[in-house]
Protein backbone atom coordinates (compact mmCIF):
# COMPACT_ATOMS: atom_id res chain seq x y z
CA UNK A 1 0.00 0.00 0.00
CA UNK A 2 1.38 3.43 -0.94
CA UNK A 3 1.49 6.45 1.33
CA UNK A 4 -1.21 8.10 -0.78
CA UNK A 5 -3.44 5.05 -0.35
CA UNK A 6 -2.96 5.34 3.41
CA UNK A 7 -3.68 9.09 3.54
CA UNK A 8 -6.62 9.36 1.18
CA UNK A 9 -9.30 7.57 3.26
CA UNK A 10 -8.70 9.82 6.28
CA UNK A 11 -8.41 12.94 4.13
CA UNK A 12 -11.62 12.12 2.25
CA UNK A 13 -13.51 11.37 5.48
CA UNK A 14 -12.42 14.61 7.16
CA UNK A 15 -13.17 16.68 4.06
CA UNK A 16 -16.65 15.12 3.73
CA UNK A 17 -17.32 15.91 7.40
CA UNK A 18 -16.04 19.45 6.90
CA UNK A 19 -18.29 19.93 3.88
CA UNK A 20 -21.34 18.87 5.92
CA UNK A 21 -20.48 21.58 8.46
CA UNK A 22 -19.88 24.20 5.74
CA UNK A 23 -23.28 23.37 4.25
CA UNK A 24 -24.83 24.74 7.47
CA UNK A 25 -23.08 28.12 7.35
CA UNK A 26 -25.78 30.82 7.42
CA UNK A 27 -25.41 33.48 4.73
CA UNK A 28 -27.06 36.02 7.01
CA UNK A 29 -24.60 35.45 9.89
CA UNK A 30 -21.20 35.51 8.11
CA UNK A 31 -20.11 38.52 10.19
CA UNK A 32 -21.20 36.98 13.53
CA UNK A 33 -18.48 36.58 16.19
CA UNK A 34 -18.64 34.71 19.49
CA UNK A 35 -16.36 37.32 21.06
CA UNK A 36 -14.68 40.53 19.86
CA UNK A 37 -11.31 38.72 19.73
CA UNK A 38 -12.79 35.79 17.76
CA UNK A 39 -12.89 35.41 14.01
CA UNK A 40 -16.28 35.59 12.31
CA UNK A 41 -18.25 32.63 11.04
CA UNK A 42 -17.43 33.82 7.51
CA UNK A 43 -13.70 33.96 8.21
CA UNK A 44 -13.63 30.48 9.77
CA UNK A 45 -15.67 29.02 6.90
CA UNK A 46 -13.45 30.76 4.32
CA UNK A 47 -10.36 29.44 6.10
CA UNK A 48 -11.78 25.91 6.04
CA UNK A 49 -12.41 26.30 2.32
CA UNK A 50 -8.81 27.38 1.70
CA UNK A 51 -6.90 24.80 3.78
CA UNK A 52 -7.21 21.91 1.28
CA UNK A 53 -5.94 24.37 -1.33
CA UNK A 54 -2.58 24.27 0.44
CA UNK A 55 -2.08 20.57 -0.29
CA UNK A 56 -0.89 20.90 -3.87
CA UNK A 57 1.77 23.48 -3.00
CA UNK A 58 2.85 21.47 0.02
CA UNK A 59 3.37 18.38 -2.10
CA UNK A 60 4.99 20.13 -5.08
CA UNK A 61 7.08 22.86 -3.43
CA UNK A 62 9.70 22.65 -0.67
CA UNK A 63 8.46 25.71 1.24
CA UNK A 64 5.88 28.46 1.46
CA UNK A 65 6.60 31.98 2.69
CA UNK A 66 3.32 33.49 3.88
CA UNK A 67 4.97 36.88 4.42
CA UNK A 68 7.63 37.20 1.70
CA UNK A 69 10.19 39.98 2.03
CA UNK A 70 9.19 42.72 -0.41
CA UNK A 71 6.00 40.85 -1.28
CA UNK A 72 2.39 40.83 -0.22
CA UNK A 73 1.61 38.88 2.99
CA UNK A 74 -0.83 36.03 2.58
CA UNK A 75 -4.36 36.63 3.84
CA UNK A 76 -7.30 34.26 3.95
CA UNK A 77 -9.58 35.15 1.04
CA UNK A 78 -12.94 36.08 2.57
CA UNK A 79 -15.76 34.48 0.62
CA UNK A 80 -19.11 36.27 0.65
CA UNK A 81 -21.64 33.42 0.62
CA UNK A 82 -22.12 29.79 1.62
CA UNK A 83 -22.26 28.92 -2.09
CA UNK A 84 -18.89 30.58 -2.76
CA UNK A 85 -17.42 28.84 0.29
CA UNK A 86 -18.65 25.43 -0.90
CA UNK A 87 -17.46 26.00 -4.46
CA UNK A 88 -13.99 27.00 -3.27
CA UNK A 89 -13.85 24.10 -0.82
CA UNK A 90 -14.93 21.57 -3.47
CA UNK A 91 -12.38 22.83 -5.99
CA UNK A 92 -9.61 22.76 -3.38
CA UNK A 93 -10.53 19.25 -2.19
CA UNK A 94 -10.53 17.99 -5.80
CA UNK A 95 -7.07 19.42 -6.51
CA UNK A 96 -5.80 18.16 -3.13
CA UNK A 97 -7.10 14.65 -3.75
CA UNK A 98 -5.39 14.55 -7.14
CA UNK A 99 -2.12 15.86 -5.67
CA UNK A 100 -2.19 13.34 -2.82
CA UNK A 101 -2.78 10.47 -5.24
CA UNK A 102 0.01 11.65 -7.59
CA UNK A 103 2.71 12.06 -4.91
CA UNK A 104 5.32 9.33 -4.57
CA UNK A 105 6.26 7.71 -1.28
CA UNK A 106 9.72 9.27 -1.55
CA UNK A 107 8.25 12.75 -2.01
CA UNK A 108 6.11 12.38 1.13
CA UNK A 109 9.33 11.96 3.11
CA UNK A 110 10.93 15.17 1.81
CA UNK A 111 11.06 18.08 4.21
CA UNK A 112 8.77 21.06 3.73
CA UNK A 113 9.15 24.43 5.47
CA UNK A 114 6.77 27.19 6.42
CA UNK A 115 8.49 30.59 6.25
CA UNK A 116 7.71 34.04 7.60
CA UNK A 117 9.72 36.75 5.89
CA UNK A 118 12.31 34.22 4.80
CA UNK A 119 12.71 32.81 8.33
CA UNK A 120 11.80 29.20 9.03
CA UNK A 121 8.76 28.80 11.28
CA UNK A 122 8.69 25.02 11.01
CA UNK A 123 10.18 22.22 8.96
CA UNK A 124 8.87 18.68 8.82
CA UNK A 125 8.39 15.88 6.32
CA UNK A 126 5.51 16.45 3.92
CA UNK A 127 3.67 13.46 5.38
CA UNK A 128 3.68 15.20 8.78
CA UNK A 129 2.56 18.45 7.17
CA UNK A 130 -0.39 16.60 5.68
CA UNK A 131 -1.39 15.30 9.11
CA UNK A 132 -0.80 18.45 11.17
CA UNK A 133 -0.94 21.50 8.92
CA UNK A 134 -3.76 20.17 6.74
CA UNK A 135 -5.91 17.49 8.45
CA UNK A 136 -5.51 18.46 12.12
CA UNK A 137 -5.71 22.14 11.24
CA UNK A 138 -8.98 21.48 9.41
CA UNK A 139 -10.41 19.55 12.36
CA UNK A 140 -9.43 22.38 14.73
CA UNK A 141 -11.22 25.08 12.72
CA UNK A 142 -14.17 22.80 11.96
CA UNK A 143 -14.67 22.38 15.72
CA UNK A 144 -14.68 26.15 16.15
CA UNK A 145 -17.27 26.47 13.39
CA UNK A 146 -19.40 23.77 15.04
CA UNK A 147 -19.41 25.78 18.28
CA UNK A 148 -20.39 28.89 16.32
CA UNK A 149 -23.25 26.98 14.69
CA UNK A 150 -24.41 25.71 18.09
CA UNK A 151 -24.31 29.23 19.54
CA UNK A 152 -26.53 30.34 16.65
CA UNK A 153 -29.03 27.47 17.15
CA UNK A 154 -28.04 25.87 13.85
CA UNK A 155 -28.04 22.05 14.01
CA UNK A 156 -24.55 20.54 13.96
CA UNK A 157 -24.07 17.53 11.67
CA UNK A 158 -22.55 14.29 12.88
CA UNK A 159 -19.01 13.45 11.85
CA UNK A 160 -17.99 10.30 13.72
CA UNK A 161 -21.55 9.21 14.36
CA UNK A 162 -24.71 11.22 15.07
CA UNK A 163 -24.49 14.63 16.70
CA UNK A 164 -26.75 15.81 19.49
CA UNK A 165 -28.97 17.26 16.76
CA UNK A 166 -29.44 13.99 14.87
Amino acid sequence: MTTAERILPEFEHEMASTRRVLERVPDDRLDWKAHPKSNSIGWVASHLAEIPGWVEGTLKELSWDFNPVGGVPYRTPILKSRQAILESFDANVASATAAIAATSDADYLKDWSLLDGGKVVLTMPRIAVMRSFIVNHTIHHRAILCVYLRLNDIPVPGMYGPSGDE
